[in-house]
């Protein structure tokens, strides 16, 4: 099997995998019929509505997230998701059946997407730590890309399919599609195998342990970079549900179908990034930063785009750097954290990465209402822009790193930091033990033949 789809070896992995890809098709649908019901049929074309629909999902995450990582930390992980992907299905089929009932009204949705948000606040700790169980730790970058993959495979098939679906039967009967969508990913907890699960550390209980995660994340200055720089790209310039309604209807004057082909246009280049980082052994902060970066100069570009077939064209490098900047966040916190309190440190990421989008959410819709669609576009890359090369700076400031390149024979930059210095040390104390340990054992070989 190649590296890039290395975990789906395990069996565990293999039924996540299938279930969590259909339920992420089911989820991909709703949140475009979420956004298209809001914008068409409950306001009249209103972006600031559907950035507080997003907002109050969200919202949540900023109230509920240390508590949720705490609960992930303590409970069997298993258990939890299944109850949690239970209470997410419930929702979508009772908004379903409002919709299909004709008395759903824009508060119904105000309120079920804040259900939505408290679910998902308890649901997202305990998923992405979830995948440690799964795998070995050295498989752990492998698995989150590929968690990447299937998430970003169904955001190709479920904007396109949601499109199709709401212009041939509305809105509503995605809602309940959704529901059932979750049913796969809890069958395929039902059936893994318990004795493979290689289950991490649990917290005790005791006081303090919320406190403790925020005071774990304070001391470490990586995990604090990379947090400031998804937070701020997060709030100001993922805001796609928004950006790509208004754009497609309000600019390029276009129906359900072309606004859900943009989003499987930009799942082409999230599905790349997401098979890329499959393959990347163990990405740096610096991939971050320089993700960021590069998402904000795409992003840039895209808004200034005239038709509507460039701005979708633009969505494939926009896509692709977006994802690149989370998996490789996602992944260097879960691999430089301690196991026993990963859960706690992956909420507080998770309350940055989701949580800042309450507050990004309506401050673009109002950008674009006030200013145009184009502009709640720009004012996000710009942002991103700002961010990465601020972190940069801080970075090269406080961190003493070193670049080195050359041009002749063998091509290539090297960036020494924390992370590279602290890679050597290890290496240096393995090869050190291993010397005393052939030490040992040539000694005992003499006593024995003497």
């Amino acid at each position: 099997m190649t590296r890039t789809f290395y975990s789906l070896r395990y069996f565990n992995y293999r039924l996540w995998f299938v279930g969590a890809l259909v339920a992420n098709v089911g989820t991909w649908m709703q949140r475009v019929a979420q956004d298209w019901l809001v914008l068409t049929v409950l306001s009249n074309d209103s972006g600031l509505a559907v950035g507080i629909v997003t907002g109050l999902q969200f919202l949540p995450m900023l109230v509920l997230s240390p508590v949720a990582g705490l609960v992930a930390d303590r409970l069997p992980r298993r258990k939890l998701l299944v109850a949690t992907q239970a209470a997410l299905g419930l929702l979508a089929a009772g908004l379903g059946v409002l919709v299909l009932t004709g008395v759903a009204e824009l508060w119904h949705v105000y309120a079920f997407a804040l259900a939505l948000g408290v679910v998902t606040a308890f649901d997202n700790p305990v998923r992405q730590t979830f995948v440690a169980e799964m795998v070995p730790a050295k498989d752990l970058p492998n698995a989150v890309g590929l968690n990447s993959t299937s998430f970003n495979a169904a955001r190709l098939i479920g904007p396109g399919l949601a499109g199709l679906l709401i212009a041939a039967v509305g809105p509503g009967w995605i809602f309940i599609i959704n529901a059932v969508s979750f049913g796969a990913t809890i069958f395929s907890l039902t059936l893994m195998r318990a004795r493979e699960l290689k289950v991490l550390p649990h917290a005790g209980r005791g006081k303090g342990q919320v406190r403790a995660g925020v005071e774990y994340v304070r001391r470490r200055s990586d995990i604090v970079v990379i947090l400031v720089v998804v937070g701020v790209v997060s709030a100001l310039g993922l805001n796609f549900q928004l950006t790509s309604a208004t754009m497609a209807r309000e600019v390029f004057h276009k129906g359900a179908g072309e606004y859900g082909v943009l989003g499987s246009v930009m799942a082409l280049g999230t599905l790349a990034g997401a098979l890329l980082a499959a393959r990347r052994r163990r990405p740096r902060v610096r991939l971050v930063v320089g993700a960021a970066l590069a998402f904000g100069v795409s992003a840039g570009i895209q808004a200034l785009m005239p038709t509507y077939e460039l701005y979708a064209l633009m969505c494939i490098p926009v896509g692709l750097f977006s994802l690149t900047m989370m998996t490789a966040a996602n992944t260097t916190i879960q691999m430089s954290t301690e196991p026993a309190m990963r859960g706690r440190v992956m909420s507080l990421y998770m309350m940055v990465f989701l949580g800042s989008t309450p507050i990004g959410s309506p401050i673009i819709g109002w950008i674009s209402e006030q200013w145009g669609p184009r502009w709640s576009v720009g004012v996000g890359a710009i942002a991103s822009i700002l961010v990465a090369v601020g972190a940069a700076a801080w970075v090269q400031r406080h961190w003493h790193m070193r670049v080195s390149y050359s041009l002749l024979h063998r091509p290539h930059l090297a960036v020494v930091g924390p992370g590279e210095r602290y890679t050597r040390q290890v290496e240096r104390a393995e090869r050190e033990l291993a010397k005393v340990a052939m030490g040992a054992e040539e000694a005992q070989q003499r006593t024995a033949s003497a």
